[in-house]
């Protein structure tokens, strides 16, 4: 049994050498993958372009938007009166706008304060709200500036004093790079075996197999075990990528991270052999791997969409996509450490998934030909 394993394995490792789509899949696409979210794809918004109408030019509205002009987060423009301003916001040149009437001195130092405007674009409701905090945050700030020249306290019934624990540079790259690599193993582990083995059916070669003395265990366990490797392959290069090249930290055990995406990997090439078991065609598999792994991983992995947020019945369906489990693996290991309360219950799913993948495809996959 060894020795047609090992020779099995032999002639799959040579037929990848001869295959270079098999290669691309496994290095090139994590490399354009990572390039294209690292560094085309950003959850950060800054150079926020913000209207200011001030309809005063004293020295008080003059001080107040000047803590707008030095933010990294707004990208300012003046107008001189507020239509404009909102006709500008109306063609989209504008996000947001902020109104400073002609009494604002004269009122700030009344007890009731001065109002200040902020008319928000909530055609993009995440944007607006963030914006909206930002506003916040420059008020809060040019407050406690403006108090402090005074020699007076900035009193407040409420102070937050906030402390950003995992990404204290608040850095999406840091949170999207690891949930990439979910997907990123997703496509390595299903679409290769996907396609390896419904690229048999179609050319031939699976039924000069069945007529050997393998057993279907044995050529199972011929095509996981190259693929494996290579997908560990393609790991290595995305995690070399995170590290060096977006520097994204990484808190927690370079074992820990390889040991649980060994777990992940089988449970995707047990997706991708369950898929090349009932579809026998490249190019119906190929679509059924997309589909069936690529979206979700995507989609309902809490990679990019926060799975709280979703409706009751998708989170129900969340917790039979296997890289739900490995994202929060990922985004606990790269920024809080190793924190077993989560990486155990997570690696347990992935174990158990990867069970169920790979009974269904030995109890599909017979020496048959029909």
């Amino acid at each position: 049994m060894s020795m047609r394993l090992n020779g099995l394995i032999r002639k799959e490792f040579i037929q990848i050498i001869r295959d270079p789509s098999s290669i691309a899949i496994a290095f090139l696409m994590p490399l354009v993958l990572l390039m294209l979210f690292g560094y085309g794809v950003s959850l950060d918004s800054e150079h926020i372009p913000l209207g200011i109408v001030t309809e005063s030019n004293s020295a008080d509205a003059s001080d107040f938007t000047a803590s707008f002009h030095a933010s990294r987060y707004f990208k300012t423009s003046h107008f001189s009166d507020t239509r404009g301003a909102v006709d500008a916001m109306m063609s989209g040149s504008i996000s947001a706008v902020i109104v400073l009437r002609q009494d604002f001195s004269k009122q700030l130092r009344q007890p009731g304060g001065s109002p200040v405007q902020l008319l928000l674009n909530g055609v993009d409701e995440n944007t607006a709200r963030i914006i909206s905090g930002y506003v916040d945050g420059s008020l809060q700030s040019w407050l406690e500036h403006a108090s402090a020249a005074r020699g007076l306290p900035l009193e407040l019934p409420v102070k937050v004093e906030q402390r950003i624990w995992f990404n204290s540079e608040l850095r999406s790259r840091n949170f999207l790079v690891p949930g990439l690599i979910a997907v990123i193993m997703t496509l390595i582990g299903a679409l290769l075996t996907a396609l390896v083995m419904a690229r048999e059916w179609e050319r031939g070669t699976m039924e000069a197999l069945l007529v050997t003395p393998l057993s279907m265990s044995e050529v199972i366990l011929g095509k996981l075990i190259p693929y494996f490797l290579l997908g560990m392959g393609g790991l290595a290069l995305s995690v070399a990528m995170a590290l060096w090249l977006f520097h994204v930290p990484l808190r927690g055990s370079l074992w820990v991270l390889f040991a649980c995406s060994a777990l992940f990997l089988i449970t995707a090439l047990g997706m991708g052999l369950l898929i090349s078991s009932v579809a026998k065609n490249q190019f119906i598999a190929g679509q059924v791997a997309i589909i069936g792994t690529f979206l979700p991983a995507f989609i309902l992995s809490g990679f990019i969409f926060d799975i709280d947020s979703m409706p009751g019945i998708v989170r129900l369906i969340t917790h039979v996509i296997a890289a739900r489990y490995y994202v929060a693996i990922l985004q606990t290991v790269f920024l809080v450490g190793d924190e077993w309360s989560v990486i155990l219950p997570n690696a347990g799913a992935l174990v158990l998934l990867a069970a169920v993948f790979l009974g269904l495809t030995w109890k599909n996959t017979r020496k048959r030909l029909e």
